[in-house]
């Protein structure tokens, strides 16, 4: 497990996502330099849609073989498909309807209206067992993203509720969330720290208070954000108004 996270801290969220896209590019060519795929674990949310259309429009876009890329996603919104507040309907209009990905390597999580119906703890257990189909109990994702809530919820894992706690089950469903929709699917604390490197997103003024607590290094078990953690490197990636209430903080 690595140890003390790393920020980076640019000047606006602008420019984190500029820079965000072009480190990740990175890390899915030297994966796939390295191992011949690589597998992505992505997140919705505004930073997380804001680094997808950045990667679409970086020049560099095209050193990536998108044929042998995976892709995941940390949590989902249980709605139909194609439905606008789907992570992934977000995702394909940000970037993946303009690259040559192979579809059966594009890992949806279900819909509401799939084949476990409005069930999503079967929807949940179905993922479950996708993932293992890969590589049990979860692939070793090469990057796994996720925003930070206000509240320091990341994924579909927010403080207090049993999801956090969850240590056997890599996927469950979630059904009370305190952000709408409530009912949702979201990757557990186990399926995150199996990830080689976890990247936290957070920009605006209204992720300044999260980032503080997550880094703080105190109050972990009611802090989702503090519990994130890659194998062998967490980063999080900030603009100044997100870092504004940190201690030190240092950035480029």
């Amino acid at each position: 497990m690595s140890t003390a996270p790393l920020l980076v801290v640019h000047r606006d969220k602008e420019l984190m996502a500029r820079a965000a896209a072009a480190r990740l590019i990175t890390g899915i060519v030297d994966a796939q330099a390295a191992r011949g795929s690589a597998s992505v674990v992505l997140t919705g949310g505004r930073n997380g849609n804001g680094l997808l259309a950045a990667l679409a429009a970086a020049p560099a876009r095209d050193a990536v073989d998108w044929s042998r890329l995976d892709l995941w996603w940390g949590d989902e919104r249980f709605l139909p498909e194609g439905d606008p507040d789907r992570n992934v309907t977000q995702a394909r209009e940000a970037l993946l309807d303009a690259v040559p990905l192979d579809p059966e390597r594009v890992h949806a999580m279900p819909a509401s209206d799939g084949p476990h119906g409005p069930d999503v703890d079967a929807a949940a257990a179905a993922y479950a067992e996708e993932l293992a189909a890969a590589g049990g109990p979860v692939p070793a994702f090469d990057v796994l993203m996720l925003g930070v809530g206000p509240d320091t919820h990341v994924a579909s894992l927010f403080p207090g509720l049993p999801a956090v706690r969850e240590r056997e089950r890599t996927v469950v469903g979630v059904q009370d969330a305190p952000k709408p929709p409530p009912t949702r699917i979201t990757l557990t604390l186990p399926a995150i720290r199996a990830a080689r490197e976890v990247w936290l997103l957070a920009a605006g003024e209204d992720k300044a208070e999260a980032a503080a607590t997550a880094l703080s290094g105190t109050a972990e078990a009611e802090v989702p954000a503090a519990l994130a953690k890659g194998r062998n490197r967490t980063l999080w990636l900030l603009d100044r108004a997100a870092a504004s209430k940190l201690r030190s903080p240092s950035g480029v």
